[in-house]
């Protein structure tokens, strides 16, 4: 399995910008895709990105051109860079691991908190 650490998160008012970060770490980090999510006060756990081994990268339509997922040199994190924060945003944001080979087995972190003020 992986382990992922999230990092990041805070309070910010609206038009801002926030990165977030995933440390991951474990047996052959290569085979994991990975993702965020979020959860917002009495919402359900929603997609925000993800990236995959080759780079490729997906986004919510609610965050297309304003967040950026990213992945270090060494694919041991990932990033989130956050701009143009709404009050929308203001969530439990949490890294997904999900393996490559079979997309059931998954590992999250234990999320950050993002809050944007209007």
């Amino acid at each position: 399995q992986v382990q992922l650490v999230e990092s990041g998160g805070g309070s910010v008012q609206a038009g801002g910008s926030l990165r977030l970060s995933c440390a991951a770490s474990g047996y052959n980090l290569l085979d994991w895709d990975m993702s965020w999510y979020r959860q917002g006060p009495g919402k359900g756990r929603e997609f925000v990105s993800s990236i995959d081994r080759s780079g490729s990268t997906t986004y919510a339509d609610s965050v297309k051109g304003r967040f950026t997922i990213s992945q270090g040199n060494a694919k041991n994190t990932v990033y989130l860079q956050m701009n143009s924060l709404k009050p929308e945003d203001t969530a439990m944001y949490y890294c997904n691991a999900r393996w490559r080979w079979n997309s059931n087995i998954m590992s999250w972190g234990q999320g950050t908190q993002v809050t944007v003020s209007s």
